[in-house]
């Protein structure tokens, strides 16, 4: 039995009031409604049929008017200097993207933008946001090969662009070749 499997089925301690103070705070909300958190809990432990979610993933295409949502490529000319592994990895991240980003918009569409509550809201940020992180991470992963001159494009604060992961400038192949130093 796993260590995750023995934790998850313990009931939670209660912490005498005396040390409540060097107890560490449960990081748990309020319970959901038993069908939706087995049916939660169901999708993020199991691996789900690969037709089933590409079916799925497709009827919510990124919308025009959503030109960050989409998912960027590596730049062509960063692209062709990085090995198999990584190539294999941000293949992935890209893929996991695409899926977040199909989430994003089923949301999107199912809610009433004239009264979206709080709780909405924060979901919304909360899903852009991993978005956001995720192609930070893709960067970061890349940073290790770029010329140190050019690893300020990796920095996180920079505004994602849409279609290609370092921008439309890292596009030429004079640019590469100062990217990797050459």
């Amino acid at each position: 039995m796993s260590e995750c499997s023995m934790t998850q089925d313990l009931p939670e301690a209660k912490v005498p009031t005396m040390v409540s103070k060097f107890a560490i705070l449960s990081q748990v909300g309020e319970p959901l409604n038993a069908e939706l958190a087995a049916s939660i809990n169901y999708l993020t432990s199991h691996q789900l049929q690969e037709q089933v979610i590409l079916e799925t993933a497709m009827k919510y295409q990124t919308p025009s008017n959503c030109a960050s949502l989409r998912v960027p490529t590596v730049n062509s000319s960063i692209w062709s200097y990085r090995g198999r592994d990584i190539k294999t990895g941000e293949v992935k991240l890209q893929r996991i993207l695409s899926l977040l980003a199909s989430g994003v918009t089923a949301f999107a569409r199912s809610v009433d933008t004239s009264s979206l509550s709080e709780v909405q809201q924060d979901a919304l940020a909360l899903m852009c946001n991993a978005h956001f992180q995720i192609n930070c991470f893709r960067k970061s992963a890349i940073r290790h090969v770029l010329n140190p001159k050019f690893a300020g494009l990796c920095l996180s604060t920079n505004v994602q662009p849409p279609n290609y992961l370092f921008g439309e400038e890292a596009r030429s192949s004079k640019t590469s070749q100062r990217l990797w130093g050459y």
